[in-house]
């Protein structure tokens, strides 16, 4: 563990999206900014992943991802975080999904996208 956060640390600022991408598989699909963050989607054949990255990570605070397929019910990751929330991933061949990310309080929505 300690290895992994030193290349992290390593890796420096730049490197955040790239890391995003590799919890989520699939192609970057959307980008929603927000106050104190970004809601970040990304879209395979089959599936949908998001997750919520603090604009400026440091101290815990309460962060939460959603992602919801139509008519199914949605994956959440809510908690208290430094950096993220999430990646969530929900089956959403041929299905519309909405997708809502919070940091601190401040939040941005997708509304039902992909469709």
């Amino acid at each position: 563990m300690v290895l992994a956060v030193g290349a992290l640390t390593l890796a420096g600022p730049g490197a955040a999206r790239a890391d995003a991408a590799s919890l989520c598989g699939g192609r970057p699909t959307k980008t929603v900014a927000f106050a104190t963050g970004e809601l970040r989607l990304y879209k395979s054949r089959q599936y949908v992943c998001a997750l919520t990255v603090a604009k400026s990570p440091g101290a815990r605070r309460q962060m939460s991802v959603s992602l919801q397929p139509r008519g199914g019910l949605p994956a959440v990751d809510s908690g208290r975080f430094t950096r993220q929330a999430g990646p969530v991933t929900v089956h959403a061949l041929n299905r519309c999904v909405r997708a809502t990310g919070s940091v601190a309080g401040r939040s941005a929505s997708t509304g039902w996208i992909l469709c």
